[in-house]
């Protein structure tokens, strides 16, 4: 950044997540607990926001803290009772500790918001077996363990549940990130698979699969990928956070009471048309002039 230039903002502020618009009343959620993994940022901390917005008494986890507490403590001042727990979804042991201390709080769980996860960048042939693995657990493996710990608890207790995942927009591969886009495909065949196998404890499992979002992380791509990703759907402009906040709401409200195994796909018609280069674009796949 040079001299006289403003850094681009990217996402919303907590002022503008405090006041942004919702198709939603304001006590739909009201008496409610809902836990939001990878909740001190970007679509996590819009999804938090916005439930508690709602009226739900909100669990906020992540790995780190300082970012869990700046978001607690925003949901605090409108309110809410908001409790945050540091851990790292591909412990089973972090989980198991995560879910003790919300039923110890709250006496229990109505939503879980998988929303936690994350890649880096890189051509698919170079990847190392510690890269490939570190991406599948912490997408596929640690999802899982977050969804089976709650289903045996709602299960035990004989209560109902709603599981909402925030995977990926997989649908025709996402270029520079094979990893992760194996994860994200597995864990939507994964919840259409126990969708069938937890309706009978009364538990729904459901899907959204964003395209390109605006959020804080747009800051880490140069220029000109931020620009190829507004080619990535006929649209031809980005998302943003807040309409996966309002599609969890969606899937986890009585709104979504019929649905289940569903993935709701949220990316501008980019599953239909477009391009998504991650790790940029291979000179082989340029038209020449």
């Amino acid at each position: 950044m040079t001299d006289g230039q403003e850094e681009q903002q990217f996402g919303f502020t907590e002022e503008e997540l405090d006041t942004h618009p919702t198709a939603y009343r304001d006590d739909l959620f009201r008496g409610k607990v809902v836990l939001v993994s990878g909740a001190g940022s970007g679509m996590g901390k819009a999804t938090a926001w916005l439930f508690a917005r709602l009226g739900a008494r909100v669990v906020l986890c992540g790995r780190t803290l300082e970012k869990l507490e700046r978001t607690a403590a925003g949901l605090e001042r409108l309110g809410a009772d908001a409790l945050v727990h540091p851990m790292n979804i591909r412990d089973p042991e972090q989980v198991d500790g995560l879910m003790d201390a919300v039923w110890e709080r709250f006496g229990g769980l109505d939503v879980l918001i998988n929303n936690a996860g994350g890649q880096f960048a890189q051509d698919a042939i170079d990847f190392s077996p510690n890269g490939w693995k570190a991406v599948i657990d912490n997408n596929l493996n640690g999802t899982w363990y977050m969804m089976q710990n709650a289903a045996q608890r709602w299960r035990d207790g004989k209560k109902p549940g709603a599981i909402v995942n925030v995977t990926s927009s997989i649908w025709r591969g996402v270029f520079g990130v094979a990893h992760s886009c194996a994860a994200r495909a597995g864990v939507i065949y994964l919840s259409k698979t126990v969708a069938v196998e937890w309706a009978p404890f009364n538990i729904r499992v459901n899907n959204i699969a964003p395209g390109t979002h605006e959020t804080e992380g747009f800051a880490n791509y140069t220029p000109e990928a931020r620009a190829q990703f507004k080619q990535s759907n006929p649209m031809l402009h980005n998302g943003d956070a807040w309409d996966i906040a309002e599609a969890c709401v969606y899937l986890a409200a009585p709104s979504g009471k019929f649905i289940t195994g569903e993935t709701l796909t949220i990316d501008g018609g980019g599953q239909m048309w477009g391009e998504m280069w991650i790790n940029g674009k291979p000179d082989y796949f340029k038209l020449e002039g």
